[in-house]
């Protein structure tokens, strides 16, 4: 049973490490299957938990993955969760099954009785116990139309996002898979802002060749057809490496050996990567990224590296970008701007690098909000740098999706919005209610705020969210 519990543990904390929130968070979903591996080789029955048998909100200290699963996805109306940040499992869930989700709340809300009456609302964080009649009856008119609301934008889910005055902006999917990809595609996805290749690499104990590596890519490629597909090289890093990686061991794994610096520090198995792509480039439209280019050495050492590949394989030439996750890429963007061929701000990490704050940290987590306007101005600065050399400027975090965010981002003046495929047909229904010249007054008096929450008001009281 002990060796069992740390071979799970080990793995865990192999996930957890991965430079990407989506994939890291995956840690807990091993770590309950270990559970459940554990209770039944000691005979635990684990089917008495209390399931929900009327419309309910689902209040916990944090949900485990089969925890969730086994509700009844037709009585759970939402999430209030004390644990965990907006990239945790519960979060994603609710987002992928259209869900609201408060998380890191107060646990002051574990001593509710069951069967009390709460409004929640995921949009601005709030949970109203005891609700009046009338806020009752508000609170269903607004739920409705949001259904509403959602099915509308399915059903126009392949219309381009264009705003009101016919300003145009790139709504394309994030993916981890050919699955996810031919999910974007089917809710209108201009495109893959993010593929993110970990996915190759994870639950085994041998790098993958090039050429497995090079029939996943082909593959997404033909399938996305003519569709951009912004290929990001391995990103990963961490305390605990993956088996075949031999990496020392990491006081502050997340100040390391990540993303780019690894890779360019196993040029094998850096290059091997880029060949498979360069490979698998003439099937469709593919394009390649690099994480956590914090200095314009680290980029240039890995352009001379794929410009060479391009010779040897004789293959035209396709974009190469950088991820603008670390503060000095962003500060730098101009510099950077003159060689990259475009920008894609992970606003995960920016946000926690910018802030000084563990996105995973339970304590920390709800804290993370990438509307920070020293986030914003990093944002700003960025999008200004692309465009000062003609180049474009993309989002590829959880801000992407945020409601109250996408209207400062245009405003800002990004071009490009990624997000996770179920929020493709609703963040183009929104793009096509907005002004720009309206946004443009918002991100001004966005950049001037000082808190986070101030901005989120700022664009409630001025866009009636």
């Amino acid at each position: 049973m002990r060796a069992w519990k740390e071979t799970i543990e080990d793995n865990a904390i192999v996930v957890a490490a991965l430079n990407d929130p989506i994939l890291s968070a995956r840690a807990d979903d091993l770590r309950d299957v270990g559970r459940r591996v554990l209770k039944i080789m000691l005979g635990i029955d684990d089917k008495n938990n209390l399931m929900p048998d009327t419309p309910t909100v689902i209040v916990a200290r944090e949900l485990s993955p089969s925890d969730t699963v086994s509700f009844n996805q037709d009585l759970v109306l939402g999430f209030c969760i004390v644990n965990g940040g907006p990239t945790s499992h519960t979060a994603i869930l609710a987002k992928a099954l259209g869900l609201p989700a408060i998380v890191g709340v107060d646990e002051s809300v574990l001593g509710l009785e069951s069967g009390t009456t709460v409004i929640m609302s995921g949009n601005d964080g709030t949970l109203t116990i005891s609700p009046s009649s009338d806020e009752l009856k508000f609170a269903e008119q607004t739920r409705n139309q949001g259904l509403e609301q959602r099915r509308t934008a399915l059903e126009q889910a392949n219309a381009p996002a264009i705003t009101a005055d016919g300003h145009h902006v790139e709504v394309v999917g994030n993916a981890g898979s050919l699955a996810d990809a031919e999910k974007a595609l089917k809710m209108g996805a201009a495109g893959i802002g993010l593929l993110r290749t970990e996915f190759l690499f994870l639950e085994r104990t041998t790098a993958p060749t090039e050429d497995e590596q090079f029939d996943v890519y082909r593959s997404i490629a033909e399938t996305m057809g003519k569709l951009p597909v912004i290929v990001r090289t391995l990103d990963v890093g961490g305390d605990k490496p993956l088996p075949y990686i031999e990496m020392q061991h990491e006081d502050n794994p997340f100040l390391g050996e990540r993303g780019i610096r690894l890779c360019l520090n196993r040029p094998e198995l850096f290059r091997q990567q880029l060949r498979a792509i360069l490979r698998a480039a003439p099937h469709g439209n593919l394009r390649i990224m690099f994480p956590m280019v914090g200095d314009i050495d680290e980029w240039r050492q890995a352009r001379a590296i794929l410009d060479e590949l391009h010779q040897t394989l004789n293959i035209p030439r396709i974009e190469a970008g950088i991820m603008i996750e670390v503060p000095s890429a962003a500060l730098m963007a101009d510099v950077f701007a003159r060689e990259v061929d475009f920008f894609s701000i992970g606003t995960n990490d920016l946000t926690q690098y910018t802030l000084a704050m563990d996105r995973m940290h339970p304590a920390l987590a709800h804290k993370q909000d990438g509307l920070h306007p020293a986030v914003l101005r990093l944002i700003a600065q960025t999008i200004n740098g692309a465009h000062k050399h003609g180049k474009w400027a993309g989002i590829c975090g959880e801000l992407g999706s945020d409601p109250y965010a996408i209207p400062v981002l245009i405003g800002l003046g990004i071009d490009e919005l990624s997000v996770n495929t179920p929020s493709v047909p609703l963040v183009k229904a929104q793009i096509r209610g907005l002004k720009v010249p309206e946004l443009q007054d918002l991100a001004r008096q966005a950049l001037e705020c000082s808190t986070a929450q101030e901005v989120r008001k700022l664009v409630k009281n001025q866009l009636s969210l």
